[in-house]
């Protein structure tokens, strides 16, 4: 068909103990969006490396513009015009917005850097983005959302016939996502073929014009974006009846539960302040807002990341003094970061060491956890938790991302903690992974631990927490009833609407 740009058939590659990718199909049409979709081990990934050069395929045969290829790197498939934008901006943060988009094939004039065009251009570029910006300051001194239109922009620059977008909204708020899909599709218009990796299933129905699932390395099905159901495709990703993950059960309110921990007034002047809260034994707080409200701000407070300026943090009725997080971690304390590639796992490390690290740190590192001890604990963890791997010597950093979290979780719950703390637990991983996440955070607090849980995604924030705090502008805007509040109700609170003054639970 004189419309397909991409033909994938027939695709195989096996890694150690494991088949990749089973005889994978996929096609993407000129001027489309086309979602990947599966759960964390599916296949998109190992899917996307093969295209771009990263994995040689054991078999299958790959077109494009019905031509045979076979790119050895991503160099190569740059230059057959196949680019890719990752969850992670990729790009030199030190240098301005246009070196970054022009690096490696800078014009030339006279045998010199042609400064003024490789500006010009790159202006140019970002307008068509939709981003009026100064492309002579620092990549470092703007935005996630702005980054990540540079390295569209560049993609985009290097005559792309085919534009991978790996997670592109994982850390954008609401309006950079309607900028973006607003941008997508003036490419599409313009004839670009899309592949759209996203676990955002309301974003791949808002944007989608065709859906590709894959489970467990094999090629599940392929649909018009119009003829399945939000239910349907959930359930074909997972492979089982995913009603399960509407119907979580959250631990019951404990109104009469002792306090395990409050805070009064805590604050960093000039960031965020006057921040007051408490939770019980037992009970789920959920922490809403926009990106940069001051959510993970307040966590950070709370768990001694970084030092408290003004008010008092206290366990029970003792005092808190929180130095550093160690001293949160011998109280009870466990932190699992927003972002789990740079605060949370040791990609370079195994499995068991990553699981080891915060119980080891507890004992000091004169008192080495043994082997043994390590290899139990994680096999422990990897169980409970469904750890996909085929042992606990595996490097964390060849994991998908929801068996990275699920890691950083393993290693917390190692320490037995009384309250845990997660932000943004269920970010960027799959719905299946989701389930299961919010559903060892009701066990745990069904068990009498307490969670404080952070989330952009309200309805799982409805769907778990007993309590809610809605932040806003770097404060404490309004603590909510879990059980009788909507998502209505905290866009209210979020957009300063009514009132403006906190409501009670």
């Amino acid at each position: 068909m004189s419309d397909i740009i991409l033909e994938m058939r027939g695709m195989e590659i096996s890694f150690p103990g494991v088949k990749a990718l089973d005889q994978v199909d996929f096609t993407l049409r000129r001027g489309e969006v086309h979602a990947l979709l599966g759960e964390n081990g599916a296949g998109k990934s190992t899917l996307i490396k093969v295209l771009t050069g990263v994995h040689r395929p054991d078999a299958g045969t790959m077109l494009l513009s019905g031509q045979p290829i076979r790119p050895g790197s991503t160099q190569e498939a740059q230059k057959m015009g196949i680019s890719t934008v990752y969850q992670e901006v990729n790009l030199c943060h030190n240098l301005t917005v246009a070196e970054n988009i022009f690096i490696g094939r800078q014009p030339m004039k006279r045998g010199r850097i042609d400064w003024k065009t490789i500006n010009r251009r790159a202006r140019e570029l970002m307008l068509r983005m939709g981003m009026d910006i100064d492309v002579t300051q620092p990549l470092s001194a703007y935005s996630i959302a702005i980054q990540q239109m540079a390295s569209i922009a560049r993609a985009v620059d290097i005559n792309a016939q085919v534009l991978i977008l790996d997670e592109p909204t994982s850390s954008l708020d609401d309006n950079e996502v309607v900028n973006l899909f607003a941008v997508m599709r003036e490419l599409k218009a313009q004839g670009l073929g899309i592949i759209f990796i996203t676990h955002f299933l309301d974003q791949v129905f808002a944007v989608s014009d065709r859906l590709t699932v894959l489970r467990n390395g094999r090629l599940v099905g392929e649909y018009e974006a119009g003829a399945i159901s939000k239910l349907e495709l959930v359930t074909n990703m997972v492979g089982k009846d995913m009603n399960v993950i509407y119907n979580l059960q959250k631990a019951p309110r404990p109104d009469e539960a002792p306090v395990v921990l409050e805070a009064s007034g805590i604050g960093i002047p000039g960031k965020v302040e006057d921040i007051s809260l408490n939770i019980r034994k037992g009970e789920l707080l959920g922490f809403a807002g926009l990106l940069g409200s001051g959510r993970t701000e307040t966590a950070e407070m709370l768990f001694g990341v970084v030092p408290v300026h003004q008010g008092s943090i206290s366990i029970g009725e003792e005092p808190l003094s929180l130095r550093a997080p160690l001293d949160a971690i011998r109280r009870g304390m466990a932190f699992c970061p927003e972002d789990r590639k740079r605060d949370g796992i040791i990609g370079d490390l195994s499995i068991r060491e990553n699981i080891a690290l915060a119980v080891q740190a507890t004992r000091g590192f004169m008192h080495p956890l043994p082997q043994k001890e390590q290899q139990e604990l994680a096999q422990r963890f990897i169980k409970l938790l469904s750890i996909a791997t085929p042992d606990a010597d595996k490097k964390v950093g060849e994991l998908s991302g929801g068996n990275q979290q699920k890691v950083i979780l393993a290693r917390w719950m190692a320490t037995n903690p009384d309250l845990l703390i997660l932000d943004e637990p269920t970010r960027g991983i799959d719905i299946g992974a989701k389930a299961e996440i919010q559903r060892l955070m009701l066990e745990m607090c069904k068990e009498g631990r307490s969670v404080i849980f952070i989330s952009s995604e309200l309805d799982e924030i409805i769907r778990c927490a007993n309590r809610i705090i809605v932040m806003r502008d770097l404060a404490k805007a309004a603590e909510v009833d879990g059980d009788t509040c909507t998502q209505a109700d905290i866009l209210a609170i979020i957009a300063n609407e009514g009132e403006g003054e906190e409501a009670a639970v």
